[in-house]
């Protein structure tokens, strides 16, 4: 069990899931086409425009925005690249002694934990892969999470994943048995919900930029943005930037 000081903040704790964007360890899936470093750069302009666009949707809800990072001792390797005032939690999943809860599941739960022993009435734990994800998705899920009686807001990923999880509560059944990195994740996550008796309210629909061909749609939406079923996507400046300067749009025609 996690120990930690229990500070009263209240509201909604918005965490991104990030490892440090390190050559070599992070966006694998897309070197090639890009090299480790160009990789390592794209996974930081990532967590800038997302921690920047919480902090956009902390003017309109009471939201309070976290890295939940890891390995250990690499919480000075964000230093520069998050929005002002973003938070920082310890998430590598080393703590976690669960029944059945294994792999990431470990890593979510251990901020979920963290968050709510910090005070949070409600916590979601978002990805770092979606940097054009609608601001509105965001003060959705924490609207929802302000309203009375305990629930579950999901927000699943084209890919049969999520992109954000929100919760009331650190239930243990939402990270057990997921098979974690498979098609199956936010199906399963729904009947663990359901077994739990919460309700489960869905957002819209969104995708992961973790490969080639998520990329190349990537470039295309910052090159000419437009509303996907009345949500407008962020516009992700810093990535916008770092794929005009490292030419990557054309890297990936190359390729």
């Amino acid at each position: 069990m996690i120990r930690e000081t229990t500070i009263s903040k209240g509201g909604c704790a918005i965490a991104v899931m990030a490892k440090a964007p390190r050559p070599g360890a992070v966006k694998t899936r897309l070197t090639p086409p890009l090299t480790p470093d160009a990789a390592s750069s794209l996974s930081a302009s990532f967590l800038r425009d997302i921690t920047e666009n919480i902090a956009l949707a902390a003017r309109d809800m009471a939201i309070d925005g976290y890295i939940a990072y890891a390995p250990a001792g690499y919480e000075r390797a964000f230093d520069g690249m998050l929005a002002d005032g973003t938070r920082r939690v310890l998430a590598d999943g080393t703590k976690i002694s669960a029944p059945e809860v294994h792999g990431f599941g470990c890593s979510l739960l251990h901020a979920a934990q963290s968050l709510f022993l910090r005070g949070h009435d409600a916590v979601c734990l978002l990805n770092s892969d979606s940097p054009t994800l609608p601001t509105a998705l965001l003060t959705r899920a924490a609207w929802q999470l302000a309203e009375p009686g305990d629930r579950v807001v999901l927000g699943p990923a084209e890919d049969g994943g999520y992109y954000v999880i929100g919760m009331k509560a650190p239930h243990l059944h939402l990270f057990q048995n997921i098979d974690w990195s498979t098609d199956r994740v936010a199906a399963q996550t729904r009947e663990r919900a359901r077994a739990l008796g919460l309700a489960v309210h869905e957002l819209d629909t969104w995708y992961d930029v973790d490969d080639a061909a998520a990329l190349q749609r990537l470039c295309r939406e910052l090159a000419s943005p437009s509303e996907v079923k009345g949500l407008r996507p962020y516009a992700a400046p810093t990535t916008a930037r770092l794929i005009e300067r490292l030419l990557i749009h054309s890297r990936l025609s190359a390729a």
